[in-house]
């Protein structure tokens, strides 16, 4: 099996994290979502334990998604006194500058026969290949772990366990423009090759 090695290679290192702010408003096709989630689905897991989950929200779901994390961090904010007004505003807006939002979650293997890190990194390859993907339909994404991520009370509305995780929310538009590359470290500086 062959591929356009140059293709392969400009399309891992044109992928940017695009900001929704910087998104058109248009829609963002069903079948570039459907297509983004089945090439996740082929990310490497051990043991094939598959531990990715998506909950899609777009058009009217932005909103039910805004309003539940908003009000999730009211309530859990304003229980341990960090809540933000400006924060709590943001959730309540910002979903609504996104064609679509995908909710990432890790289910955890039942029998946990792999180590939790090994089900994160799985899923964490699985977002990898989601943005290479909507990279290649020209579409700009950006990863979020704020907001609720980290919230047990608000795993239940992914569709979560006790034992799961919330990951992050993958934001997916149209981008205004595409940003221009920008320079990785040489591969000296991250590497280090032992030969003998």
């Amino acid at each position: 099996m062959k591929f356009n090695l140059e293709e392969v290679n400009q399309l891992m290192q044109r992928r940017r994290s695009i900001f929704p702010a910087d998104y058109t408003g248009e829609e963002v096709p069903d079948q570039a979502i459907k297509k983004m989630i089945e090439n996740a689905t082929y990310a490497p897991t051990h043991k094939l334990t598959e531990p990715w989950r998506f909950v899609v929200f777009k058009n009217k779901g932005l909103a039910k998604l805004a309003a539940f994390q908003s009000e999730c961090y009211r309530q859990v904010t304003t229980q341990d006194g960090s809540f933000r007004e400006e924060r709590y505003k943001g959730l309540q807006t910002k979903p609504m500058q996104s064609g679509c939002i995908i909710a990432i979650g890790m289910k955890r293997d039942e029998k946990e026969g792999v180590p939790e890190v090994e089900e994160i990194g799985a899923v964490f390859c699985a977002v990898e290949n989601m943005y290479l993907t909507a990279a290649a339909y020209g579409l700009g994404c950006y990863f979020s772990t704020g907001g609720v991520t980290y919230f047990d009370e608000a795993k239940a509305f992914f569709g979560l366990g006790p034992t799961d995780r919330l990951l992050g929310f993958l934001h997916i538009g149209i981008p205004k423009s595409w940003p221009p590359q920008k320079a990785r470290r040489p591969i000296e500086k991250v590497s280090l090759w032992v030969t003998e």
